[in-house]
């Protein structure tokens, strides 16, 4: 005689395996719903971040298009300055060389002022 009692319990756990197996699906679908529901809005609250985003992006690039044009002239204002110092190195140089060439001609002058003083000197006519 077969035993039909034992055929049935195992039947039984599998029907309630699937059931089980079923709810959790229909959890897990929930649950995925919900998430996604979150990124849509997350995403669509990405889009308006994003145009700000490329309008700051616009922005930098028109302020380092400045800036690139500014650093151009201070690099052209250096160069006319340096050729400035350049030429007032000259300018001294030949300052200098006229002071030389005064202070040469001037010394004879000087002795002579100082013999002039001594022979007053004795004289008395201070």
């Amino acid at each position: 005689m077969v035993d039909t009692s034992s055929s049935k319990p195992p039947e039984r756990q599998r029907i309630k395996k699937l059931a089980q197996a079923a709810f959790n699906a229909d959890v897990t679908v929930e649950q995925l719903e919900g998430i996604i529901a979150d990124m849509g809005e997350t995403l669509e609250g990405l889009g308006p971040t994003m145009g700000n985003l490329d309008a700051t992006i616009e922005k930098l690039d028109a302020t380092l298009v400045r800036m690139s044009g500014t650093l151009d002239n201070v690099d052209a204002t250096v160069g006319r300055m340096s050729d400035v110092v350049a030429r007032l190195e000259r300018v001294v140089a030949r300052v200098e060389v006229l002071v030389g060439i005064g202070e040469a001609a001037l010394r004879p002058l000087g002795a002579l002022e100082s013999a002039g003083r001594s022979v007053a000197a004795r004289f008395g006519l201070h």
